[in-house]
């Protein structure tokens, strides 16, 4: 059945078996037209977290199966150490500055469903190109590009707007507000500030109406009325939004309609598998693109009971276990389908794991395994170091491993040569075709150089010297840990990428992640001879590299970043905006 089903799918039978009988068994498959694309990405998922990159605590044993029965990629980068930019890099191909998705100040993702910054409409994403080309496309679970514009059913950044043709899922990012039981997380520091102020200016108030009272202080009646009236504003102000964190940006949405304000999350998990099985079978009989977007395992880490406690590794251990139990009902479906020879399967994560997301003893965040650094943090590997596996029966060569370095750039050229598609002329793109490397036609990557951002701002370079195989990284900036001597920014919440949490490198450090990978011990000049060689090259190539970008609006810049009311997705009249249509279903 799932041979027909390529044959009916590319040419006439006679010349497929002809062409078939022509080529070598590994790459029968290579010359099916229109593959089938599934793209599985976890959310904050370390590298150190699954079985087939080293954990042997945490049971992963359907990501593991994937790396058994397919590639293995110990070298993927993520283009930014946090959710929104990479995920528009890995939907464009493109370093994330470059559609103005990296931020210029403290607000690095986008922060309310009600904002009107988002993937540029001008932006075009693989799943555009694909739709393009005939593919059924799909998004199910977290998107965090944006919503709405200029008013709040424009949906200029929605993923229908970007070339899906069905979405169910999370406009936003899963976050502990979104749970009732769980500690709110949302600028959890600014609001506590907002919450001060309220109090002083209230305090003063009172202060000054009592005075009034008794006589005490001189102040007339139309003053006190302004203060109180400042008071008052100032309040409903900031608690408009920051105190309807959970129904703002907690929801759930199917195409363009709100189905949850907000979103029930015991069913959460349920529900989005339920909604990627039914979208490969409504598929089964034409190409599609179903891109699952995982919540797991982003805090405040949503677990069924049926895998409560089952791990050695605490509530985190067991959402991790469970998003793995996900992946195998996916693997399962395409399989039942009869579809495993037509479909490729990615799995990676978006970014490294987030250490320091702690409450008290326990730890809530991932493990990134020997690699320094996490979340937030552009420039040391642990925050852009991640899983990336593919499965392609009978095209990719089982139990493979590759040690060259890749991007989660690179699934847009890749993806977009397999559907028969055309990259845009009109603009750089920074990914690259990974099928010659994955398929072991080629020995190295294409890719000589990439460059680690934080924000805007360049931390590092890594540079691949393919004639020594040498992996060199530059770093040009580093966080400040705290406390001192740690391995992360466990006083501020996660590292920022300028300003006085940062130490500048001049010369850089310099690293061979060929010999230490771990980033332990910095070179010099007295103990690497190709030490000012290595900055040189490394210097030029950072002068080219910036004079390929280009000036674009910032879509993180603080009026994009703030909510605005006319912006919120709503299923009711705003500010009536509560419903739960999947129950009433």
């Amino acid at each position: 059945a799932p041979f027909l089903l390529l044959c009916f799918r590319t040419s006439p039978v006679t010349p497929l078996i002809f062409g078939l009988l022509l080529q070598p068994p590994l790459t029968q498959l290579s010359i099916i037209k229109q593959p089938n694309i599934v793209l599985l990405m976890a959310d904050d998922l370390g590298i150190g977290d699954v079985g087939c990159y080293g954990n042997d605590t945490i049971r992963t044993p359907n990501i593991d199966r994937l790396a058994k029965e397919g590639v293995k990629l110990t070298q993927h980068i993520a283009a930014a150490p946090l959710c929104t930019p990479s995920r528009a890099a890995f939907l464009t191909g493109r370093y994330p500055l470059r559609s103005g998705m990296d931020a210029v100040n403290n607000y690095r993702v986008i922060f309310w469903n009600g904002g009107s910054g988002g993937l540029p409409p001008n932006e075009t994403t693989f799943a555009k190109l694909l739709q393009q080309q005939g593919y059924s496309t799909g998004l199910i679970g977290k998107w965090h590009q944006g919503v709405n514009c200029e008013s709040r059913n424009d949906h200029c950044h929605h993923p229908l707007n970007h070339g899906f043709d069905y979405f169910y899922g999370m406009p936003f990012t899963l976050i502990g507000d979104c749970q009732p039981t769980a500690t709110p997380e949302m600028d959890i520091a600014f609001r506590r500030k907002l919450w001060l102020y309220t109090q002083m200016i209230g305090l003063v108030t009172l202060t000054a109406a009592l005075g009034r009272l008794t006589g005490l202080i001189s102040v007339c009646w139309k003053t006190l009325t302004c203060l109180a009236g400042f008071s008052l504003l100032f309040f409903v102000s900031w608690f408009s939004s920051y105190g309807f964190v959970r129904y703002w940006n907690c929801i759930m949405m199917r195409n363009h309609a709100v189905t949850e304000q907000p979103m029930v999350t015991d069913r959460t998990t349920s529900l989005l598998l339920k909604e990627s099985i039914s979208f490969i079978e409504r598929n089964k009989h034409k190409p599609f693109l179903l891109f699952l977007s995982f919540l797991h395992v982003h805090t405040p880490l949503l677990t069924t009971e049926k895998f409560l406690g089952r791990s050695r590794h605490g509530l985190y251990g067991d959402n991790v276990e469970e998003m793995d139990w996900m992946v195998g009902q996916v693997l399962d479906a395409i399989d039942k389908q009869g579809l495993q020879n037509a479909t490729l399967v990615y799995f990676a994560s978006d970014h490294g794991g987030w250490l320091e997301r702690q409450e008290g003893k326990r730890q809530l965040g991932g493990w990134n395994g020997i690699y320094r650094g996490g979340k937030g943090m552009g420039g040391w590997e642990g925050g852009i170091r991640v899983p990336g596996v593919f499965r392609w029966p009978g095209v990719l060569p089982a139990g493979t491993v590759i040690d060259e370095p890749t991007s989660l750039m690179d699934i847009y050229p890749t993806v977009v040569h397999l559907a028969g598609g055309v990259l845009p002329q009109d603009r750089v793109i920074d990914g690259r075709d990974l099928m010659p490397l994955l398929q072991g036609t080629v020995e190295h990557s294409e890719h000589e150089l990439l460059f680690h951002y934080c924000g805007i701002h360049l931390h590092a370079v890594r540079w691949h010297q393919k004639d020594s195989g040498a992996i060199w990284k530059a770093h040009y900036v580093t966080p400040v840990f705290h406390p001192p001597g740690a391995g992360a920014c466990y006083a501020k919440g996660i590292c920022p990428c300028f300003g006085e949490g940062v130490t500048h490198h001049d010369p850089p450090l310099l690293f061979d992640l060929s010999r230490d990978p771990s980033e332990a011990q910095p070179l010099s000049a007295d103990t690497e001879p190709l030490f000012d060689t290595v900055l040189r090259k490394i210097g030029r190539a950072v002068e080219e590299h910036r004079r390929t970008l280009t000036a674009v609006p910032e879509q993180l810049s603080v009026y994009n970043v703030v909510w605005k009311p006319w912006l919120q997705p709503c299923c009711g009249t705003f500010p009536f905006c509560w419903c739960d249509k999947e129950d009433d279903n």
